[in-house]
């Protein structure tokens, strides 16, 4: 922080002067493709790091595919029956969109390998996250009626499971990647260092 002649030694430690460009990269600072310092935010994550939202998408992810698989509906009138969500995608078709929401959103966060990129796929987890519950919202607006049979149903508490578990993964989705000033540097620190 000196000017280029002003002093060979600093005055406060006795350590040589050298200017910036002159002295090697530090080893702690991993490079990008172009010899540029990575940023905090683009430092590869481990795939078993599931701090900043990864791990809690993750678990809602799993929770709503487990109840995908349990029955959603008891059918009482005309027959007894129960359906499953996946039962009820086989018969309905845009129930689909319930169980591949989940499907997809493993692989999506899964696949994030930094911070940046955890908080560019918050649009599209937040969206995979929506659809569960959307879809339960459907279902429970737009009763089955039949004009000649009667038609009973009574919904199940995964359906409604569904829908909280659905909310919840888009509250946790919409903050996926963390704040970026609450950055922890992986390499390095200046604690403890004369700073010139």
């Amino acid at each position: 922080m000196f000017e280029e002649g002003e002093a060979g030694v600093c005055p406060h430690c006795d350590v040589p002067l050298t200017a910036f460009e002159k002295l090697p990269r530090s080893p702690e600072s991993p490079l990008d493709d172009d010899g540029i310092p990575v940023e905090p935010q683009h430092e590869p994550l481990q795939m078993s790091d599931m701090r900043r939202g990864k791990g809690a998408t993750l678990v809602t992810a799993l929770a709503g595919l487990i109840l995908f698989f349990l029955p959603w509906v008891t059918v009482t009138l005309p027959d007894e029956a129960r359906y499953t969500g996946f039962e009820l995608a086989r018969r309905l078709g845009w129930a689909w969109g319930a169980g591949c929401a989940w499907v997809v959103l493993v692989p999506t966060v899964l696949s994030r390998e930094s911070i940046a990129q955890l908080r560019g796929a918050r649009v599209v987890a937040t969206f995979l996250s929506a659809i569960p519950a959307i879809t339960v919202a459907i279902l429970l607006a737009r009763r089955p009626h039949r004009t000649l049979v009667p038609v009973q149903i009574e919904w199940g508490w995964p359906m409604y499971a569904t829908f909280l578990v659905s909310a919840l993964a888009v509250v946790v989705s919409l903050r996926l990647g963390g704040r970026m000033d609450d950055l922890r540097v992986g390499r390095g620190t200046s604690g403890g260092q004369t700073l010139h």
